[in-house]
């Protein structure tokens, strides 16, 4: 193949990054003019949801953010009142990030639109696409997981129910 040859609209990994960050833009809007929510505090907020206390550096290693982005975001929802900070009950030194009273709040009322957003994205899928579409990102995570020079994938991250 020739440089005059190749088509980045054939591209997969263009492909995939065009197609997740319209879907990702999209769904921004909705937890922006919900909730005034960043990318970034969006997804700290959810991870905190399912994780509960946890350090920056936990959140940085699962929500695909660099730790830079993830401490300023963690910064401004300590500002707005969404989530606390307390010492590591098993390290003085390290600080541990949890939802507030109010964060969990804000997060029962933004998930439902997210969750509709994601529903009409499925629903353009048969339910045979859906389990194909799955069982391919399970194979590209897993060509991932074996590049040693890939950013590694959260635990949190990995089906339970992955197929071998």
């Amino acid at each position: 193949m020739t440089i005059c040859d190749f088509r980045l609209a054939a591209f997969l990994p263009y492909r995939l990054a065009v197609l997740s960050e319209r879907i990702s833009r999209r769904l921004s809007r909705i937890y922006e003019a919900e909730a005034g929510l960043s990318m970034a505090e969006w997804r700290v907020m959810v991870h905190l949801s399912r994780c509960g206390a946890v350090s920056v550096r936990e959140i940085h290693g699962c929500v695909n953010l660099d730790k830079p982005r993830v401490s300023r975001a963690v910064g401004r929802l300590e500002e707005s009142g969404l989530v606390e900070k307390t010492s590591s009950p098993t390290d003085q030194r390290l600080l541990v990030i949890s939802l507030s009273a109010a964060g969990r709040a804000l997060l029962d009322r933004i998930l439902p639109p997210a969750i509709a957003y994601e529903s009409r994205l499925l629903a353009a899928l048969s339910s045979e696409d859906r389990v194909a579409l799955d069982r391919i990102m399970e194979k590209l995570h897993r060509v991932m997981d074996a590049d040693p020079e890939a950013r590694p994938r959260s635990r949190l991250d990995i089906p339970r129910d992955a197929a071998e």
